[in-house]
């Protein structure tokens, strides 16, 4: 499968794998849908959070069986308050819907914070870029494309 995710992938050399899905139209918890679709422990697996921090946009990347804590968020990035993103801005500044957002290949690079657990895990399980598409590979790599940083932001 094609997405920018994929692209900016393949054009870094980071070995990833595709794990297409069925997914339901009638789903909201687009991760937990991915974990339950692919078999697999919900804390494997991470969700795309857009949120607002002192008025900036940043990307956080927690797991499905957690939380974003926005006052983490906000300490991890040296700001004082976060929200949550309008779904509406977020899918403008990433160039994805809302439930297919990827921390990788967004057309607006933005601050990037994934919680401290992707550390736990040879590999993780992050949205391709589209609704039924994650894909998996080493946190380091994520970290690496997505210039992150490594922080508690999930409860």
């Amino acid at each position: 499968m094609s997405t920018p995710a994929t692209v900016a992938l393949r054009a870094a050399g980071i070995e990833f794998r595709e794990h297409p899905y069925t997914h339901d139209p009638a789903s909201r918890d687009f991760g937990t849908e991915a974990a339950e679709q692919l078999g697999l422990d919900s804390d494997l697996v991470f969700k795309t959070l857009l949120a607002e921090v002192d008025g900036r946009l940043a990307v956080a990347v927690v797991p499905v069986s957690g939380k974003l804590d926005l006052k983490a968020l906000a300490a991890a990035l040296g700001g004082k308050k976060a929200v949550m993103a309008d779904p509406a801005l977020a899918e403008r500044k990433t160039g994805y819907l809302v439930g297919g957002i990827s921390p990788v290949g967004q057309k607006t690079a933005l601050p990037t914070v994934l919680d401290e657990t992707v550390e736990l895990f040879d590999t993780i399980f992050v949205s391709g870029g589209r609704r039924g598409f994650d894909i998996e590979l080493a946190p380091a790599d994520l970290q690496r494309i997505t210039n992150a940083l490594i922080a508690d932001i999930a409860r």
